[in-house]
């Protein structure tokens, strides 16, 4: 898998996720901010229990509600760069997108290897597959290596028919240094790998965004309620979905307030 400097240009990146469906920018963030996230996260992550099934992870924790829990990964939401090219990524096929999904995954040793999948399956199979539905970030807080879990990809299975499977030989490990972020899209072919260490956790956060007309996978308005998005940057409440998209798509009327319909999210918040 290529790794990219993020001084590299858009245009490249965004070609090399076109032909290969994923690609690695490496050391993005600061160690500082790093240390606050995994401050902000270990509380969360230590009262979690682990998932039940091979898909969620018999030994992996996963927590979700981040820009609510953690002001550290609301920067990684609003990552300049990271803005841009989901903005030039899905431009084709949406008006604007949307923050769709956040969460953190700590892999524990003792895990095996999660199914191969596709993240635009959480919408059915209604969608054409010429419509590309999210782009999706994992960030390494952690170091990510073939021993202790770094996400399995499958390069150019973006392109393939839907029921392909993919051979053990065209499966590539997402290896990359902490601070670093993995990029796809919703129809590359991908899971959690098997952590064989004894005693190495890793640890990622996910921050995926979705097409603006898609049901977000994950419930923004519940994970960071009003009382709580007030608090935050309007383009982060924006990006949540505190908006309207196109241009009336996501209106309210006030349930508590008489002459007042038919307005903006960010009516909440006297914008």
């Amino acid at each position: 898998m290529r790794h990219m400097k993020s001084t590299e240009s858009t245009q490249n990146i965004l070609q090399e996720l076109d032909t290969e469906g994923a690609v690695i920018i490496d050391s993005l963030l600061s160690e500082s901010l790093i240390e606050k996230i995994k401050n902000d996260l270990r509380p969360y992550l230590d009262a979690s229990p682990d998932g039940i099934n091979n898909f969620s992870g018999k030994s992996t924790k996963r927590i979700g509600a981040l820009m609510a829990r953690s002001p550290a990964c609301r920067d990684l939401a609003l990552n300049s760069l990271i803005n841009e090219l989901c903005s030039k990524f899905l431009e084709e096929f949406s008006d604007g997108y949307q923050l769709n999904f956040t969460q953190a995954i700590e892999i524990s040793p003792s895990e095996t290897t999660q199914p191969l999948h596709r993240d635009r399956g959480v919408w059915g199979n209604y969608l054409s597959r010429k419509i590309e539905t999210q782009f999706s970030t994992v960030w390494a807080i952690s170091d990510f290596t073939e021993a202790n879990g770094a996400t399995r990809i499958v390069p150019g299975s973006h392109k393939w028919e839907k029921d392909r499977e993919a051979t053990e030989k065209e499966i590539v490990f997402a290896e990359m240094p902490s601070g670093s972020v993995l990029l796809y899209g919703g129809s590359i072919l991908h899971g959690g790998g098997a952590n064989t260490t004894k005693s190495e956790k890793r640890l990622a956060v996910l921050i995926h965004y979705s097409l603006s007309w898609l049901r977000q996978e994950e419930n923004q308005y519940l994970s960071c309620p009003p009382d709580i998005a007030s608090q935050l940057p309007s383009e982060l409440r924006s990006l949540m979905g505190y908006s309207l998209v196109n241009p009336i798509l996501g209106f309210f009327s006030p349930h508590n307030k008489k002459g007042v319909e038919l307005v903006s999210p960010k009516h909440l918040f006297d914008e």
